[in-house]
């Protein structure tokens, strides 16, 4: 059965169309190949994985009227979601947290959801191929579990909130995994999937960026597809142009352009709709779809909006200044680092690190405060970040690095509109060694720092989990 499924890739109509064909009559080749529009090359791969259940006749054959029944799973297109699904997902969509206008949120209609579900169903066999989903704020992954049970399904996204509702209302069963991609792809789901949908930040740049990640997620490139959201203004057509550019610059081919297929609340310069793009990569798209890193001091600008959007400016000097002059308070050298967080980054023993995270939208201050390992860490923050906010913010980000550093948060310095975190390195005897173990190696593997880490986490390393998700390791390994 599974051979018999893989004729076709992960395109399912043909195999759906060939499959009912051999079970209703006598057909030869040149009609099954006519029939489907696939391949002549991949007919005759199917036809030989049904080889032994194949009555032949010349050139003519036919499933055998006892094997009708073992492929009629195969040859059933998904059934339609109904309208008990539907009102599901809308109340979904309505308690989903708030769009964040700095990272590109704009929400489509749960009817919108609900169609690309439907549609991935239709074209790909979710029973086999894997999904991932590059940022999930519109819940099509909660909507492709409603319309195919048995898929595989992850999820990566930069917004915690957005993972732990994900969580929280698909009982786990998909795998949910942050990361900021302009940083990097977490490893555990680089070349792991056979189709990413995304509906990324319309810009040239975001675009250009989701794309190729999107790449790196694909197991076999040439046989996947990368399904994107897009849409621009009729009267702008010129920044349509430039992100199709972009998209053919790394090697991708537009197998279709649907037009108007996502409808939105809101987004009206784009007349609050955008097309679907279904991408095939070429031989190109290996090589043309790797991202440089972030170089140290390089704001990464992808967005409309907002400190990281693309005409967002630099840091002033002055602040700059005031960040190296707390991380150097204790008479500790001082090494200026990068935002990245993503790959071990070794700073020699007895050395602080000052690292501007002023355009941070919420995740990155955590990530770094896992990601370095530093005797003391200074970092440059919004004031009204959302672990500075208040009290409660504050504690809970004191308590989940507890086991690894000790924080001074210093609101509104050097000025009203900005802060300064100090992170002092915690003597390891002061927290439970399984603790201090996965904290101070948030790189690794946390099936290999941790024998009873939950099968679905196991494979991830500290720094790729939702947040929800690392306060439930630090209570277990303190348990």
């Amino acid at each position: 059965m599974t051979s018999v499924s893989q004729a076709f890739g992960i395109s399912a109509p043909p195999l759906r169309l060939a499959i009912t064909l051999l079970s209703s009559g006598w057909r030869d080749l040149d009609e099954l190949v006519s029939a489907t529009a696939a391949p002549r090359r991949s007919v005759e791969d199917l036809l030989t994985a049904l080889d032994g259940d194949l009555e032949k006749d010349g050139a003519a054959m036919r499933l055998r009227e006892d094997a009708v029944d073992r492929y009629r799973e195969l040859a059933t297109p998904p059934a339609d979601p109904g309208e008990e699904v539907a009102a599901k997902l809308a109340a979904l969509v309505e308690d989903v947290p708030a769009a964040l206008p700095a990272l590109d949120h704009v929400q489509a209609t749960p009817d919108t959801a609900l169609r690309r579900a439907s549609w991935l169903a239709e074209q790909y066999d979710l029973r086999s191929a894997r999904l991932l989903f590059l940022g999930d704020h519109d819940l099509t992954s909660l909507a492709v579990r409603a319309v195919a049970p048995s898929a595989h399904l992850t999820v990566v996204d930069v917004d915690d909130r957005v993972l732990e509702y994900i969580d929280r209302h698909g009982d786990r069963s998909i795998r949910t995994v942050h990361a900021d991609l302009r940083f990097g792809l977490p490893l555990a789901v680089a070349g792991s999937s056979d189709v990413v949908f995304s509906d990324p930040p319309y810009t040239r740049e975001g675009m250009g960026l989701f794309a190729s990640r999107g790449i790196e997620c694909l197991a076999e490139p040439q046989q996947g597809r990368l399904v994107l959201a897009y849409g621009y203004s009729v009267r702008h057509p010129a920044l349509g142009h430039q992100v199709q550019l972009a998209l053919t610059a790394l090697g991708l081919t537009f197998e279709a352009i649907i037009p108007n297929f996502n409808r939105y609340t809101g987004a009206q310069a784009i007349g609050s709709a955008a097309d679907l793009y279904v991408c095939q990569p070429t031989a190109r798209s290996g090589k043309q779809g790797k991202v440089a890193k972030q170089r140290k001091g390089q704001r990464p600008g992808i967005y409309t909006h907002g400190p990281q959007s693309v005409e967002a400016r630099e840091t002033p000097a002055a602040l700059r200044e005031a960040l190296l002059g707390r991380a150097s308070e204790t008479g500790l050298p001082v090494e200026e680092r990068g935002i990245d967080w993503t790959t071990p980054s070794p700073v020699p023993e007895g050395t602080a690190v000052a690292i501007d995270l002023s355009a941070d939208p919420g995740p990155w201050l955590l990530r770094v405060l896992l990601g370095f390992n530093a005797t003391r860490l200074a970092l440059l923050l919004p004031n009204a970040h959302p672990d500075l906010g208040n009290a409660k913010a504050q504690a809970a980000l004191t308590e989940l690095v507890a086991g690894k550093y000790r924080l001074t948060l210093r609101r509104s310095t050097p000025d009203n509109k900005h802060a300064i975190v100090v992170a002092d390195a915690i003597p390891a005897g002061d927290e439970k060694p399984a603790v201090h173990t996965v904290f101070s190696r948030a790189h690794g593997r946390l099936g290999n720092l941790w024998q009873q880490a939950p099968s679905d986490i196991a494979g991830l390393r500290l720094v790729d989990l939702p947040r929800h998700r690392i306060a439930e390791v630090q209570a277990a390994l303190r348990r």
